[in-house]
């Protein structure tokens, strides 16, 4: 197997840092190029050495950034939340290049997202809570609203709104809450560190080039959850 090259985009973030760690550490890749304008590096200085860009910048340079790498025929792996994806994936259908994005790579998220759409089936009254740190700027979460459209597929019936909890202390948690007749069941994950987000990334980016559709959304597309 021939070694990915990796560019990372928001390289100087804290999600950028560990990004770029992970993928250095990461057998059969190359960390070729890290772009932030904190470093004083542009997204297209990177692109031409790279064979998969990991986008985590900011929601308002995502969209630019993911849709320039997907014009230079660069897979792009999408971890920032915060934008329309109608865009996104008109640029992914239109480039030789594959996208995929993640609401959240933590693989207990993504597991917590599968089990809530299946007890929807059973339980279909819910509600949702996320809870982040004070500096995440999108409101609710990626993955709030990818853990609602997952339950309201299913059947269930997600009570608006979601609730945004933002303190300083959170990494990244929710819960689920379900309620029946005389009964509650909840479903919650806590990421109490940024590692537990990079194997779901380093997973995606060695998938990316290999996925059977331009444009993909969610981890649990790449996962074997059966």
């Amino acid at each position: 197997m021939s070694t990915l090259r990796v560019g990372v985009s928001g390289a100087a973030g804290r999600m950028g840092l560990e990004v770029c760690s992970a993928v250095t550490d990461a057998e059969g890749m190359e960390l070729v190029g890290r772009a932030d304008p904190e470093l004083g590096v542009a997204l297209s200085e990177i692109l031409p050495d790279c064979d998969v860009l990991v986008e985590f910048s900011t929601p308002d340079t995502v969209l630019r950034n993911s849709v320039e790498a997907l014009r230079a025929g660069v897979h792009t792996v999408v971890g920032a939340t915060g934008f329309d994806l109608a865009d996104l994936q008109a640029a992914a259908e239109d480039s030789p290049a594959n996208c995929f994005v993640a609401p959240n790579f933590a693989i207990g998220a993504v597991l917590m997202m599968v089990l809530s759409s299946q007890v929807a089936k059973f339980m279909p009254e819910c509600e949702i809570t996320e809870f982040h740190h004070d500096r995440k700027k999108d409101s609710p979460s990626g993955t709030a609203a990818r853990t609602r459209d997952l339950i309201v597929e299913a059947g269930g019936n997600v009570h608006e709104p979601i609730h945004s909890v933002r303190l300083p202390g959170l990494v990244a948690h929710q819960e689920v809450l379900f309620g029946g007749e005389g009964q509650t069941l909840s479903i919650r994950h806590d990421s109490i560190d940024r590692r537990s987000f990079m194997p779901g990334v380093i997973l995606a980016v060695r998938n990316v080039p290999e996925l059977p559709e331009r444009f993909t959304v969610g981890l649990e597309n790449i996962l074997d959850i059966g």
